[in-house]
Parts: C-alpha cells; sequence; structure tokens
C-alpha cells in the first residue's frame, strides 16, 4: 500500500470526483490512471451497476491496479479513448475525469529522463514500449524544428539560441544524458531563473516526445461524442498550453475555440460550464502536496 501512497499523490481529489456527479451506477473513464487515487474514490461511489475503465501507457502505472469486479485497466494512451469503448461496447459514458499533470513518481526516476535534478539518459517517453526519446529529438531534429518544440511548447523567448546550441553542440557528438543536454543550455539561463527556465525547456522536450497535445485534442474530441446529455467532463491542467485547449472545448466544443452561434447568436456548444471559474487547490492541499499548486480544474457537463 505503500508504494501506492507514494507513487502519486492525487490533486483536487474530493473536488474532482464530486464534479463527475456520481450516482450510483453508469460507465465512468478515468483516463489518466498513474497511482489509482481518483481511481479508488470513483469506484468508492459506484454501486455492483456502475462501472470503471482507467487508461494509462505505463507499465508502472499498471502495478497499482487492485482487483475490482466494476473496473478495467486499458494499457493505453487515452486518445485511444473512442476505439477502447467501442472494443468494450459503451456506446456512451456518464462521466470522464483526466488530471494532466505529470506524476512525481516519473520525475522522481532518474532513468525516466523526466527531470533536470538527476543524471541520466534522456528519455522522457511514457510508453517506453515505442516511440522517439528525447535524445532522438535533440540530435535529429533541425535547427527550425528545435525553436518551435521550445518556442511552442515551452513558450521560452531564446528559443532559436537555444536551438542553435543544440545543432553546434551535436557536432562534436550526440547529446545523449541529461548532464550532456544541461551543459547546452545552462549558459542561456540566469542563475536566478534557472530551475524555472530548464523546467520549460523539459517540458518542450516531454510534449514533443509524447504527442501530448495531439493526444489532448484526440482524447477530448472522443470525450465530446461519448459523453451523454448530463455527462461530466472533468478536467485538471497543469500549464497554460493544455489548460487553454480545455478551455476552449468546455466553452465552444471545440478545441480551436471557434465559437458557433445559430440564427439567434446562442451559442452552438454542446456544453454547459459547471464551475465558470477555475477551481483551484486551498492552502493546506498547497502545502502538503506542492504539486497541487499549479493545477486548475475545469468541469462541464454535456448538454
Amino acid at each position: 500500500m505503500e508504494e501506492l501512497v507514494t507513487y502519486h499523490v492525487p490533486v483536487l481529489l474530493g473536488e474532482s470526483v464530486d464534479g463527475l456527479n456520481i450516482g450510483k451506477g453508469g460507465n465512468f473513464v478515468d483516463v489518466t490512471f498513474g497511482g489509482g487515487g481518483h481511481s479508488r474514490e470513483i469506484l468508492s461511489r459506484l454501486d455492483k451497476d456502475g462501472h470503471l475503465y482507467s487508461f494509462d501507457q505505463d507499465a508502472d502505472a499498471e502495478r497499482n491496479v487492485e482487483p475490482d469486479d466494476k473496473f478495467t485497466f486499458v494499457r493505453s494512451n487515452f486518445r485511444y479513448l473512442k476505439n477502447f469503448m467501442r472494443y468494450y461496447g459503451v456506446e456512451q459514458i456518464d462521466g470522464l475525469l483526466a488530471d494532466l499533470g505529470v506524476s512525481s513518481h516519473h520525475f522522481d526516476d532518474s532513468e525516466r529522463g523526466f527531470s533536470f535534478r538527476f543524471e541520466g539518459k534522456l528519455d522522457m517517453r511514457m510508453n517506453q514500449r515505442a516511440g522517439k526519446t528525447a535524445a532522438d529529438v535533440v540530435n535529429t531534429y533541425d535547427e527550425k524544428q528545435l525553436a518551435d518544440v521550445f518556442y511552442l511548447y515551452g513558450e521560452l523567448r531564446n528559443a532559436r539560441k537555444l536551438a542553435a546550441a543544440i545543432v553546434a553542440a551535436r557536432k562534436n557528438g550526440k547529446v545523449e544524458t541529461i548532464g550532456e543536454f544541461l551543459e547546452v543550455v545552462k549558459p542561456f539561463f540566469a542563475k536566478d531563473r534557472e530551475k524555472k527556465e530548464l523546467a520549460k525547456v523539459f517540458q518542450a522536450l516531454r510534449i514533443e516526445v509524447n504527442h501530448e497535445m495531439e493526444a489532448l485534442r484526440d482524447m477530448l474530441n472522443a470525450a465530446t461524442e461519448l459523453l451523454r446529455p448530463g455527462g461530466r467532463l472533468v478536467v485538471i491542467t497543469y500549464h497554460s498550453l493544455e489548460d487553454r485547449i480545455v478551455k476552449n472545448l468546455m466553452k465552444t466544443g471545440n478545441v480551436e475555440g471557434r465559437e458557433e452561434k445559430d440564427f439567434f447568436g446562442r451559442s452552438q456548444s454542446p456544453f454547459r460550464l459547471v464551475n465558470n471559474k477555475v477551481i483551484v487547490a486551498d492552502a493546506d492541499e498547497q502545502e502538503r502536496n506542492p504539486r497541487s499548486r499549479s493545477a486548475k480544474l475545469r468541469i462541464a457537463e454535456k448538454l
């Protein structure tokens, strides 16, 4: 049980599961199983007629699964939500929860390469069975591609300089470890801003490696189709890029934020916002769980 607790402390647990408005039965989905904290809370509120499907592409997360007749674990990226619901014969769902934060377990595992605090390989893959690593991105992308990654996903103003320095450095050999990568990029950040800026650099690489923005769009579009009228979409975000996409979808019904109106000027969005203002963790939770400090919870109901 201790391993389950230390893997990942669920953020905004009560507020997010309350947001699902669970009766007793129904089909619910947790697309970010992780340490299983949110899933266990959802299961505790379901009766024998309810069922929870939880997604995670990470093998480490699967070790946190506890047997339950009301539970199905799906070892997959949540972008394939629609395919798997079809596979399990589920036409509509009553609620979906997504906690988009990277688990503290991943940041603390030096072998995974998610954090600049440890030495290790530049990996950053959520699914270690497939796909390119962060080292592949750093060593094969051209200067413009790298600059785009740092600018779009890290919102770094010196993205071009970073990209040029990486391309120059790899002429002397591949940049394969966190230490080698830090040698290249650290000189571009002032000491007082170093940690914050490096976090943005690593965020940008992680998003690119795992196709996080594309996967998020696919999942949200699938959720919009699958949710029954009255069903709830509950999403916890941690940075402005993903929060903007979620906000757009909940307000307009599409991830681009294009508002469509009928002849009378009324919004055609398939959602009603349950909380007009984002819900954030209270001071006690922020003290207990630093991960919660950047968390924003948004809840919408399907019309």
